[in-house]
């Protein structure tokens, strides 16, 4: 098949892309060629089919990669139109129109050898790779925008009333077919016959054709694959677009286990002999990360394609630290001096995931931004070894344009839930329905704990099809640490400080747990000058304060002094510098600190025994077990039957020694009250309800971006800027460098209550303006100073964010 006379020149002039705007004009920021753009994509979904190959349910339907390649290399051919060459060129205005819908005409020419369908997943995804096809919110769905009733002539054919600047046909001859002889040659097929329907017509017939297919409820296994189909071709565009390639390394060596430079613990040599499903309970300081590895490590070898190893976590103060743990110890690509490490978190990430999904492609400053986002975007997909909180994970279940592809990178990974506990029932249990899906897109899941109750590993094991292997660290993994101390005396009393004064003048490391924020603060404002006496008066770190209503940078730097002056105690070291750290639930996981004495408010008992875990964290302390001390106070933010279960279980089995059976008979006393009988009846309808509402992609193109905000809010967050840093955050995310990740260490996590009581005191910033912007007292010390905010309405809040 050979190249028409004159097809390259036509083909040179159609663009994908504008060329960035810059200055001075920078290499590399050239407008992109329509068909450059295309194979491209293509490529792309060859790489993210070697990723995620035949797993799970793809293994029935071996077409389905073929298929996603045809759909990524005609995704954009709607863009032939002169209206959005014109809108591409400088200073050509916006054309007004869909691309992929003209695509589809493009589809209709070329599909024909294919089944229905086969036609009909790959019409789904050039047509629906922007926006949903059907909406109740207004958003602009396709249907709305082209009804029954649409002038599809004059919108995709010719319109001799076209608007000034706009050009009266839309699709030259000679364009037209280099165009379809440069697919035809790609895809191997003979070049369609001219004639027949005009280019509009099958663009409009397809396009009813899609709608007959997808605009009606689908089985379930029909709409799963359509909602991953979908997902493929969009993540595919998002790489192609990005100019970042999927990375083929993995830092995660097989051999693993072999390299660890310790003789693997029982339950870390079991994790590297089990294949599938795994739960592990073990201590605190006993190699738990270390296990998930091994595990990880082992499922390679029994897995297809490439699969991801994605780490989550319950609090997104945690992630930064651990990823820290894995850019030191896991192994770099050749080349490279440190392993890339995914990191998923945040209000930021999402702006830049929903940014890379639109397609301004205008050649203004706006573009430049959207294409900052889509390699801001790539970013986050490129890497095979992730760290993410379970809420980004769940966020695929809203699936369309902007997460299928978050759904399909669930596909073929190795899914590890670090302190699973953590959780309310309800997110448990969405978690559990989370978990079901990804067994059935071929993902394996371990879940990691200290404290893991067992009604949670009973669930985890019905909810699951294939079988889930249960390790548990032998009796002596771990030597007694504390000797717990139970107070009626609240954290803050005077009886209560004057304990921990004397601690401090004694020389000890001192951590003190409080439940809130509020109550942080003001143990931290009492306490910190008696940590800074005299003999300490120069001593930045005498006194730390750490929790999440920090700004992100600011508490990163907190962290990092924390490791430094409170690290693990190892033997033979040196003898340790004593100081305060006053915390919330933020130390409860992925920070290895260890502390010779603590105290904790009273919490619920997973929480009470984590906390215990950052107290001579590995039992090398000279003494022995170190006083831990459980005080009774305000119920806030906690259920209050959950504390009164955790007292309970406390007093029952009280000591004083703790050992490891201590806390197992904790776990199992609080959950055999009524309140732990109704956790397990929350979670269990939480599973359900989630597989049903989300789960279950009987409409798959249905708009379901609503719901996207009710997931956001039942994870009780906002991030907000404060307005002294209004300026900074322009400046990092406006502009043709800047994008939302920027500026992502400038956000504070609040929740929602808190923010609705306190408001937006200085408006918003942001795309769509999302991010709230509050002028509130802040100092790098303390964090954020809810209490001095002026209310916007009579009713306090006592929440605090985990």
């Amino acid at each position: 098949m050979t190249t028409e006379p004159g097809s390259d020149r036509l083909l040179d002039q159609l663009w994908a892309k504008s060329a960035r705007p810059t200055s001075p004009p920078a290499p590399g920021h050239r407008a992109e060629r329509l068909t450059e753009h295309c194979r491209t994509t293509a490529d792309a979904g060859r790489l993210i089919a070697a990723r995620i190959s035949g797993a799970g349910v793809l293994a029935s339907f071996p077409r389905f990669w073929p298929l996603v390649c045809y759909a990524c290399l005609l995704h954009d051919a709607g863009k032939i139109a002169q209206g959005f060459q014109r809108q591409v060129h400088p200073g050509g205005g916006r054309w007004g129109e869909r691309h992929e819908v003209l695509s589809l005409a493009y589809v209709q020419l070329l599909t024909g050898h294919l089944d229905s369908d086969e036609r009909a997943l790959v019409a789904a995804g050039v047509g629906l790779h922007h926006r949903w096809l059907r909406s109740a919110y207004g958003t602009g769905a396709l249907r709305d925008l082209y009804p029954p009733t649409a002038a599809w002539e004059r919108k995709f054919g010719y319109d001799p009333h076209s608007p000034p600047g706009q050009p009266h046909g839309q699709v030259p001859v000679g364009c037209h077919d280099a165009l379809l002889h440069w697919y035809a040659t790609q895809l191997g097929l003979d070049i369609p016959p001219s004639g027949g329907a005009k280019l509009w017509q099958r663009a409009r017939d397809q396009f009813t054709e899609l709608l007959d297919t997808w605009d009606t409820t689908v089985c379930a296994e029909t709409g799963l694959l359509a909602v991953l189909f979908q997902g493929a071709v969009t993540l595919a565009d998002h790489s192609a677009s990005a100019h970042v390639r999927l990375q083929t390394h993995l830092p995660l060596r097989r051999d693993y286990c072999d390299r660890l430079p310790y003789r693997p613990h029982p339950h870390q040599q079991a994790a590297s002999e089990t294949e599938g499903h795994l739960i592990v309970v073990a201590p605190t300081g006993s190699g738990k990360t270390e296990t998930g590895l091994i595990w990880a490590a082992r499922q390679l070898s029994t897995m297809p394609g490439q699969p991801r190893v994605v780490w989550t976590l319950p609090y997104r103060a945690s992630i930064n630290a651990t990823a820290r743990i894995f850019t030191r110890t896991l192994q770099p690509a050749p080349g490279e001096s440190a392993p890339e490490i995914g990191i998923l978190h945040g209000a930021a990430a999402l702006t830049v995931l929903a940014d890379a999904v639109n397609d301004a492609s205008t050649a203004t400053a706006e573009a430049a931004r959207q294409a900052t986002a889509r390699t801001g975007a790539m970013r986050l997909f490129a890497q095979r070894f992730r760290v993410a909180t379970a809420y980004q994970l769940l966020l695929g279940a809203i699936a369309g344009p902007k997460y299928s592809s978050v759904l399909l990178e669930q596909a073929n990974s190795l899914v590890i839930l670090d302190e699973l506990h953590a959780y309310d029932p309800q997110t448990f249990g969405r978690i559990c329905a989370a978990m079901r899906l990804w067994e059935q897109l071929g993902s394996r899941v371990a879940v990691l704990s200290a404290t893991l109750a067992p009604p949670m590993v009973e669930l985890i094991r019905q909810t699951l099809d294939q079988p889930v292997t249960v390790h548990r660290a032998p009796t002596g993994t771990a030597p007694d640490r504390h000797r717990l101390v139970l107070d009626e005396q609240p954290i803050t009393d005077p009886r209560s400080l004057d304990i921990f004064r004397r601690w401090l003048v004694a020389g000890h490391s001192v951590l003190l747990v409080a439940n809130t924020v509020a109550t942080a603060q003001e143990l931290y404002r009492m306490l910190a000058p008696d940590a800074r006496h005299p003999g300490r008066a120069d001593d930045p770190d005498a006194a730390i304060l750490l929790h999440s209503r920090f700004r992100g940078r600011d508490r990163n730097a907190i962290e990092q002094r924390l490791l430094a002056r409170h690290g693990e105690r190892q033997p033979h070291t040196r003898p340790r510098r004593g100081g305060l750290v006053v915390a919330t639930q933020v130390v409860e996981v992925s920070l290895r600190l260890d502390f010779d004495r603590g105290a904790t408010e009273l919490a619920p008992i997973e929480a009470v025994a984590q906390r215990a875990g950052r107290v001579n964290r590995l039992g090398l302390h000279p003494e022995g077990p170190v006083e831990y001390r459980v005080h009774r106070g305000d119920d806030r933010p906690y259920d209050r039957q959950s504390l009164e279960a955790a007292w309970n279980a406390l007093r029952a089995a009280p000591g004083p020694t703790i050992s490891e059976q201590t806390i197992d008979t904790w776990l199992s006393l609080a959950y055999q009250t009524p309140w732990g009988k109704g956790w397990d009846h929350r979670a269990r309808e939480s599973r359900d309800a989630f597989t049903r509402d989300f789960l279950t992609f009987t409409d798959p193109f249905t708009d379901r971006e609503e719901y996207a905000r009710g997931l956001r809010e039942s994870f009780d967050t906002v991030e907000v800027l404060l307005e002294q840093d209004r300026s900074e955050y322009q400046r990092l995310t406006a502009g043709p460098d800047g994008h939302a990740l920027l500026g992502a260490d400038l956000l504070i996590p609040i929740t929602y209550r808190q923010w609705q009581r306190i408001g937006s005191s200085a408006g918003a910033i942001g795309k769509d303006r999302h991010i709230p912007v509050i002028d509130v007292p802040y100092s790098e010390e303390t964090g954020l100073q809810l209490d001095a905010a002026r209310p916007a309405t009579t009713s306090p809040s006592t929440e605090t964010i985990l």
